[in-house]
């Protein structure tokens, strides 16, 4: 068979063919047998099954802080949320308590000049943790609204110190963007900190320009497929506040249906590539992380032409 050889993309920060040909190659069998210990990797086949642990994970977090007479400092995403509206019904049905929470989003989206979309804007991330998950865990038991914290353009340069003033994050609730993105902390950004990736890892909240592979991927499964309607940028919280959590749970459900997946490969390249800037998501190879796949995610990478 006639070789057929090629170059990645221009556009494409990480571009070393070996190392993508390296991981592509990785079956779904073997991906549980990370080399770190501490980088536990595991699959779930069943869709429902994939977004009840995770509500489940909320849920026993706050349990368990609540017993242990202490606050809960918690770190969210937002983008497909079944996992908010589980965890809220299973609340409201114990009757738990959430007042000991502090819940502060990952991100939000902001225009050309860098000013967040308010709450009222349909594709608010604000607006979606509101309505899909804190407004609708019974009154008397949801936290205080002082508590509920996003990334806003009034409070982005302070956002960093105001977890770091709660005694950091307890838990980094988060997943994976086509580009390696975690948070809106986008690929290209490893750019201004070449190799240095201590710098890199130090890095706090900022507004950033999102990548083209992020307007298509949130266009897909959140704008009806329509790049024109996605922000220009967005504000994001950085490395430093994703390490400093003392713990982080990531989940990864890009599976389309019939057999496609925008999520598979860059699951691999995060987890089995080199810990490197143009990779953001890579960096979670080096602290305590569990990293969860949905099974049509953790399907082998072929090429489908039919």
């Amino acid at each position: 068979m006639e070789e057929f050889n090629y170059q990645l993309a221009s556009f494409l920060p990480f571009r070393d063919k070996e190392v993508c040909e390296r991981v592509r190659k990785i079956k779904k069998e073997d991906l549980p047998d990370h080399p770190n210990p501490n980088f536990k990797i595991r699959i779930i086949e069943d869709e429902y099954q994939f977004y009840l642990e995770f509500a489940l994970d909320i849920v026993r977090r706050i349990k368990e802080s609540l017993e242990a007479g202490r606050q809960l400092v918690a770190i969210f995403p937002v983008g497909p949320m079944p996992q908010y509206s589980i965890a809220a019904r299973i609340i409201n049905e114990m009757k738990l308590s959430c007042k000991h929470v502090h819940s502060f989003n990952m991100d939000e989206y902001a225009d050309q000049d860098g000013n967040t979309a308010p709450i009222s804007w349909e594709g608010s991330f604000q607006k979606s943790m509101i309505e899909n998950f804190w407004g609708i865990i019974d009154e008397e038991l949801r936290p205080p609204v002082s508590q509920i914290h996003f990334p806003t353009s009034k409070v982005l340069k302070d956002y960093g110190k105001m977890i770091e003033d709660l005694g950091g994050a307890d838990i980094c609730y988060g997943g994976i963007g086509w580009c390696g993105h975690i948070a809106f902390w986008e690929a290209h950004l490893g750019y201004e900190f070449g190799d240095d990736i201590e710098s890199y890892k130090k890095a706090g909240p900022r507004i950033v320009e999102l990548h083209p592979m992020t307007i298509m991927q949130n266009a897909l499964h959140s704008f009806s497929g329509d790049w024109s309607w996605v922000p220009p940028k967005a504000a994001t919280i950085g490395p430093a506040q994703i390490l400093g959590a003392k713990y982080r749970s990531f989940w990864l459900d890009g599976y389309l249906g019939g057999g496609i997946s925008w999520q598979r490969f860059i699951a691999r390249l995060v987890a089995y590539g080199p810990v490197n800037t143009l990779v953001p998501g890579s960096i979670l190879q080096t602290a305590p992380t569990t990293y969860t796949l949905l099974g049509g995610v953790a399907e082998d990478c072929k090429i489908q032409m039919k």
